[in-house]
């Protein structure tokens, strides 16, 4: 009796393990199954994404193809003349431009200063006829005491205001609607860079690049770039921001070699900050200045100083087209022959050279490039930047 009692207890235990075991594995499964289908839910949305990307916007990969098919057809030479940003010549304009193969010509008040709306237009007009790739046409329109078109002759109805007035008036909406207006004009002369904003701070009235910023600090200075940016873009306009590290308080640049002794720390806590606001909204370009910015490159004008673009390039990552400052200034013309500026300028990282000296700077460039002094490599990828700002401009669509 007490064998039959013991085995009754023993199948009863051995059924309730057995049913406790089976309840624990079902347990498990339920918990490890939904974890198991994350984690492979995830690697395919990791694996989607990697390869997706180029199918989310096939024009890119369509303006890549077309920019180096381009570039497969150009000879040295084509390539050298577009990295030139060239000053309209006195006398043989269209012959330079078919010589040189320029990148884009550079208006100034001599070029306006005799013109009526229609004559500049067919003069623009012919600049681009005898050119085989579309030429940047360039003018400096800041607006107030920076401006090309409002040299009189009625080429614009009403002069451009600064942008420090405009700002004070009707803030950022002003700002906006200004660079709507202004951006019709220059379309309407095939005006496409405008080399605006500035996004220098400059807080000093008596500095010399004060009336050509907002007056205010690198914040509101910050917001005033990206909505310049921004604005410009949806007119396709292209957008400079100048002068790159930030002209700050300091003297004239055009007249004497400037030394900016600023500490690194305190241009990156402000003056960089309103370069910063303008690459992340997707400016085009960014101009050098020619100061000497002794806390970054002791040695050099900022124009022509690799440390100076290396920064701009690595820290704050800006991909687009490097410019330098007009090569006539006294800031670089003292320092460096224009021979040789136009090379330092491109061996130190930029990608388009203001120059009244094309003539001689770009036998030089070619030369180097044969002798091997200067890189084919670095050569292209400043030819690719040029481009891709010009088809983003539509330019290489006409």
């Amino acid at each position: 009796m007490i064998t039959s009692v013991v085995g009754i207890l023993l199948l009863i235990f051995g059924i309730s393990f057995s049913i406790m075991w089976l309840v624990n594995k079902s347990n498990n499964i339920v918990q490890t199954k939904p974890i198991e289908e994350t984690k492979h839910t995830s690697t395919e949305v990791v694996e989607e994404s990697q390869t997706s990307q180029p199918n989310q916007d096939p024009s890119l990969k369509e303006q890549e193809k077309k920019i180096n098919d381009l570039m497969k057809s150009m000879s040295l030479e084509e390539k050298v003349g577009q990295l030139f940003l060239a000053r309209v010549p006195i006398e043989a304009q269209q012959e330079s431009l078919q010589e040189y193969h320029l990148g884009g010509y550079l208006l100034f008040g001599r070029d306006m200063e005799n013109e009526t709306p229609n004559s500049l237009k067919e003069k623009i007009y012919s600049y681009q006829e005898v050119s085989k790739i579309p030429l940047f046409i360039t003018s400096d329109e800041e607006g107030g005491t920076v401006s090309r078109l409002s040299g009189g002759n009625g080429l614009v109805t009403k002069p451009f205001k600064s942008p420090m007035e405009i700002y004070q008036e009707a803030g950022l909406t002003g700002i906006r609607s200004d660079i709507q207006q202004k951006s019709a004009v220059l379309r309407s002369y095939g005006i496409q860079v405008g080399l605006f904003p500035d996004a220098d701070v400059a807080t000093d009235p008596e500095a010399f690049i004060y009336d050509r910023t907002i007056g205010v600090d690198a914040e509101k200075t910050s917001e005033y770039v990206k909505a310049s940016v921004e604005a410009l873009k949806k007119q396709q306009i292209a957008s400079t921001l100048k002068h790159f590290p930030g002209y700050g308080d300091n003297r004239d640049s055009h007249v004497e070699i400037v030394y900016d002794t600023r500490s690194l720390e305190t241009l990156r806590g402000n003056d960089f900050l309103p370069f910063k606001a303008g690459i992340a909204a997707g400016t085009d370009s960014i101009m050098v200045s020619h100061n000497i910015v002794t806390s970054i490159d002791d040695t050099m004008p900022a124009s022509i100083s690799q440390p100076v673009h290396d920064l701009l390039r690595n820290e704050l990552g800006f991909q687009g087209v490097i410019m330098t400052d007009d090569m006539d200034m006294a800031g670089l013309a003292d320092f460096i022959t224009q021979e040789e500026a136009g090379l330092a300028a491109l061996k130190s990282g930029n990608d388009l050279i203001l120059s009244s000296s094309f003539q001689v700077q770009i036998p030089y460039v070619i030369q180097a490039i044969e002798q091997g002094s200067y890189s084919e490599e670095a050569l292209n990828q400043s030819v690719y930047r040029v481009l891709k700002m010009k088809s983003d401009l539509g330019l290489l669509n006409h």
